[in-house]
C-alpha cells in the first residue's frame, strides 16, 4: 500500500514538496478557514522552532573551525568585517533608492482612502536608536543571547571564543576544535532531518497567513502588493544579477544553492527558518566555513535589502494616500535617514513597521496608512524576506571571492561531479564533502 508513495518519496526531494505545499496551503486557507484557525496553523510554529534550535550551535561550531583554521592570521578576521559592512551598506543604499523611484513612478498610495482607518488596535514599541542597537552586540550573558536567539551577539562571542583559542597552544585547543568540528557535522546533518518537516511547516503557515488575512484584500491594495513584488524583481536583476556577473559568479549553480532557503523565506516569512539550510548548501557550494558563518549572520541585522526596499516604497505609499506632497529635497532626506534606522530593522518588535513609524511621524506624514499597510503585510513581507536570504547569500559569495577564497566561475566545472571546491591545495586529501550533492537533491 505504502511501497508507491515510498518510491515518490526517494525520486523526489524535500523542495519538490515544499512547493506542492505551498498551493495546498493556499486552498485550506482559503476554504477552510476555521479547520485551519483550529488545528492546522499549530503546525507552523514547530518547525520554526525545531529551526530555531538549530542556529546558535551551527553558526557557533562552523564560526569556530573557520576562524580557528586561519591560524594566526587575524587580520582576515577584520578585512573581512570592514569589507562586509561597506558592501552592505552600498546595496542597502541602492535598494532604498529604488523604493523610492518606484514609488514615484507608480504611485502606489494615490487614490488610497485613508479616512475611517482607525490605528487603535496597533501597539508598537519605540525605535531603537543607533547606539541602542550598538550595545546590543555585546550581550550581557552569552546564555542569554543563545535562549533569545541573537544572532549578532552570538556571532560576536564566537568571534572572541574563537580568537581566544587561536592565541593558546595547538596541545589545548586540539580537543576544542575536534569537538567544534565534530558538533559542526552533526548539527549539518540535524538540519537534514528538520528539513524533511519542512513541507508541513510551509504548508501549515501559509494556510494560516491566507486564514488569518484573506485573498480578497490583496484586490484592494493588489497596486501596492504587485509594486513591491515588480520593484524587488526589478531590483534582483539590475543589482544581484550584475553584481554576480562582475564578482564572476555562476548564476545557475549558485541557485540551485540558495533554492531552498529562499522558497523556505518566502513560505514562512521567517529568515531564521531558512539560516541553517543557507547555511549547509553555501558551505557544500564551496564557502569557507569562516566567511559563510561570519557574513550571512552579520547581513540578518546590516543587510536587509528587502526590507530596506520596502521602508522607502512603504512611507513614499503612505506620504500619497494622506496626499502628502514630499519635494526631491525631503526625499533624499527621508533615504539619508532609512539608512540608518533600517540597520536596527531585525532587533525590534513588528520590525519594518516600527521604522516606518517612527520614519513617517518625523516627516508629518499620518500614521493611518499603516492601517492600510497591516492588512496586506504578511503577504508582503513574504517577498521582502526571501530578498533579504537572497541578498545575504549573495553578499557571502562576493565575499568568498574578494577574499580569493572562492575561485571565479568555469574553473569548478566538476562541482557538481562530487569534487570539492575548496580543494584547492594539493596537499589536502581529494576527499568528497557528503554536504556537496545535497544541492543536487533539492534542486
Amino acid at each position: 500500500m505504502f511501497e508507491p508513495i515510498l518510491k515518490l518519496l526517494k525520486k523526489t526531494g524535500v523542495s519538490f514538496w515544499i512547493v506542492v505545499a505551498l498551493p495546498l496551503g493556499i486552498i485550506f486557507g482559503q476554504f477552510l478557514p476555521k479547520f485551519t484557525e483550529q488545528v492546522i496553523q499549530y503546525f507552523g510554529p514547530v518547525f520554526i522552532s525545531m529551526v530555531k534550535c538549530l542556529v546558535v550551535p551551527l553558526i557557533f561550531s562552523t564560526l569556530y573551525v573557520g576562524i580557528v583554521g586561519h591560524g594566526n592570521d587575524l587580520k582576515a578576521v577584520g578585512r573581512l568585517a570592514v569589507k562586509s559592512i561597506l558592501y552592505f551598506e552600498f546595496v542597502t543604499t541602492l535598494a532604498l533608492i529604488f523604493g523610492l523611484i518606484m514609488a514615484n513612478i507608480v504611485k502606489p498610495g494615490k487614490g488610497a482612502n485613508i479616512s475611517g482607518v482607525s490605528l487603535d488596535g496597533l501597539t508598537l514599541a519605540s525605535p531603537m536608536k543607533w547606539s541602542d542597537y550598538f550595545g546590543k552586540v555585546v550581550p550581557v550573558s552569552f546564555f542569554s543571547a543563545a535562549s533569545s536567539n541573537e544572532v549578532l551577539q552570538v556571532v560576536f562571542c564566537s568571534i572572541m571564543f574563537s580568537i581566544a583559542s587561536v592565541q593558546v597552544p595547538d596541545s589545548s585547543r586540539k580537543s576544542m576544535s575536534d569537538f567544534m568540528k565534530a558538533l559542526s557535522n552533526i548539527m549539518f546533518k540535524v538540519t537534514s532531518l528538520v528539513m524533511n518537516y519542512a513541507p508541513v511547516g510551509v504548508f501549515a503557515a501559509v494556510a494560516h497567513t491566507v486564514a488569518k488575512n484573506g485573498l480578497g484584500i490583496l484586490a484592494s491594495l493588489g497596486k501596492l502588493v504587485l509594486t513591491l513584488y515588480g520593484t524587488l524583481i526589478i531590483f534582483i536583476a539590475l543589482v544581484f544579477v550584475p553584481m554576480m556577473i562582475l564578482c564572476k559568479i555562476s548564476i545557475k549553480p549558485f541557485s540551485k544553492a540558495v533554492m531552498q532557503p529562499a522558497i523556505l523565506a518566502f513560505t514562512t516569512a521567517s529568515s531564521e527558518s531558512a539560516l541553517p539550510i543557507a547555511l549547509q548548501n553555501l558551505e557544500a557550494f564551496g564557502i569557507p566555513p569562516n566567511i559563510v558563518s561570519f557574513v550571512l549572520p552579520t547581513g540578518y541585522s546590516f543587510n536587509l535589502d528587502g526590507s530596506t526596499l520596502y521602508l522607502s516604497l512603504a512611507a513614499m505609499f503612505c506620504a500619497q494616500a494622506a496626499n502628502v506632497h514630499l519635494p526631491v529635497s525631503k526625499q533624499i532626506l527621508l533615504v539619508l535617514t532609512l539608512m540608518l534606522s533600517s540597520k536596527g530593522v531585525a532587533a525590534v518588535p513588528r520590525a519594518s513597521l516600527v521604522v516606518l513609524s517612527a520614519t513617517i511621524e518625523s516627516f508629518g506624514i499620518p500614521r493611518e496608512g499603516i492601517g492600510l499597510i497591516l492588512g496586506v503585510d504578511a503577504f508582503m513581507d513574504m517577498a521582502r524576506t526571501c530578498t533579504n536570504l537572497l541578498g545575504n547569500c549573495l553578499a557571502t559569495v562576493v565575499m568568498a571571492r574578494w577574499e580569493h577564497e572562492f575561485p571565479p566561475y568555469g574553473r569548478w566545472e566538476g562541482r557538481y561531479a562530487g569534487m570539492d571546491p575548496r580543494l584547492n591545495n594539493e596537499s589536502e586529501s581529494n576527499t568528497i564533502d557528503p554536504r556537496t550533492a545535497e544541492i543536487d537533491k533539492m534542486a
